[in-house]
């Protein structure tokens, strides 16, 4: 960044208020680019200008790190405090007839050579103070995600449970605490971004773009001797056991997302978060249709055509007694409320009991000569005359 943009209203550019949120920046950005970029409008040389001057304004105040820093340095302008302005693309260096001196501000306020404060916040701002470059803190980074997959039972599902998981994530070398260089050993300067981490690289119609640096891979320092764990990469892999709580009502093939449990995070940043897929173990007699649990109930046909009372089992709880009425036809469904899977909310689906007829394969005597008088007793009424009046409709 350079010291001029403080004498730039970036949010005028792109025609938001100065406590627009980082959505509304967003989207004025994503319109104004496209009205004025210049595949849109070749030869319209003051629509590339726009298109430059949006893209530089988002850089900054689109950017949740910079744009603090950005609108703390103009509101200091804009109070009077450097008088002699940043004209020319440097800074004010003149006397008490221009105001206050901007070098002599920061070392006051912990600029370079003083203890933090806002020295360190514009030194961070501009890519290394004024009048010369300086090397910035490591930024810290968030740690890699991590995925795995469980399998649990179908109990263990509806209840909820929790598993013990063995991960492999990478993550900062141990050995060398993700420096790259050879414990003991002393670190220099990176001379190809000159300690900034990256190095600006051209993409073209005046537009530059900052990179990791190659060198040293962004971490600002070199070592002549590398780690001879990692070889200088900085990475390594762990192997650790941890602790997940699958919550009640987990279904299957679905991810579950465990926050901090991922990698670990570098140069203080936060760990990365842990997403197991959950399988679940299918279950003898109980199947599941969303929140709520399936059971198939063998009858016969007289307890149908009758009526009859008759019991059922429950999913970790008593037996119910299921009443059907004198001629339910087979594949009825009935619910028993609040006997199914636990919700999100913490109440229960229910259980639907599907009564099927079952066949018997084989009849003694009794049981046939039964079978044959209820045949005959009911051969005067047809059960497929309206099957064949409809299919020759």
């Amino acid at each position: 960044m350079r010291p001029d943009w403080a004498e730039k209203d970036f949010y005028a550019v792109l025609g938001v208020k100065k406590d627009a949120s980082a959505d509304d920046i967003k989207k004025a950005y994503r319109r104004l680019a496209r009205e004025n970029h210049p595949d849109s409008n070749p030869g319209d040389t003051a629509k590339h200008d726009r298109f430059k001057q949006v893209a530089e304004a988002y850089d900054v105040v689109g950017d949740p790190e910079k744009r603090p820093k950005y609108d703390e340095l103009r509101r200091m302008v804009s109070s009077g405090g450097f008088r002699g302005g940043f004209g020319g693309g440097g800074y004010s260096r003149g006397g008490a007839d221009q105001g206050i001196n901007l070098e002599d501000l920061l070392r006051d306020r912990g600029g370079p050579g003083g203890g933090g404060g806002f020295g360190d916040m514009f030194g961070d701002l501009f890519g290394g103070g004024f009048g010369g470059r300086r090397t910035s803190r490591p930024r810290a980074t968030k740690g890699a995600d991590v995925e795995s997959t469980a399998t649990i039972s179908f109990t263990d599902a509806l209840e909820g449970v929790t598993i013990s998981l063995r991960l492999t994530s990478e993550g900062a070398c141990a050995t060398c605490s993700g420096t790259g260089g050879k414990p003991g050993t002393k670190p220099r300067v990176c001379a190809e971004c000159e300690g900034s981490g990256f190095v600006t690289g051209s993409m073209g119609g005046g537009f530059n773009l900052n990179e990791t640096c190659p060198a040293c891979r962004g971490r600002q320092l070199l070592y002549d001797e590398a780690c001879p764990t990692c070889h200088g990469s900085g990475r390594g892999s762990s192997s650790r056991t941890i602790q997940a709580r699958i919550p009640a009502g987990v279904k299957d093939g679905q991810r579950i997302r465990v926050r901090g449990k991922g990698g670990p995070g570098e140069n203080g940043g936060p760990a990365g978060d842990l997403f197991v897929t959950v399988k679940v173990s299918p279950h003898r007699v109980f199947g599941r249709s969303g929140d709520n649990l399936t059971l198939d109930v063998p009858v016969s046909f007289d307890e149908l055509a009758l009526g009859s009372e008759v019991r059922i089992p429950t999913l970790g709880g008593s037996p119910v007694t299921l009443k059907i009425p004198a001629g339910t036809p087979n594949g009825r469904t009935f619910r028993v409320r609040g006997k199914g899977a636990t919700k999100p909310d913490g109440t229960k689906g229910d259980l639907l009991a599907t009564v099927e007829v079952q066949v018997p394969a084989v009849l003694d005597v009794d049981a046939r000569a039964a079978v044959e008088a209820y045949r005959i007793a009911t051969a005067g009424k047809p059960l497929r005359s309206n099957l064949f009046d409809q299919a020759g409709s």
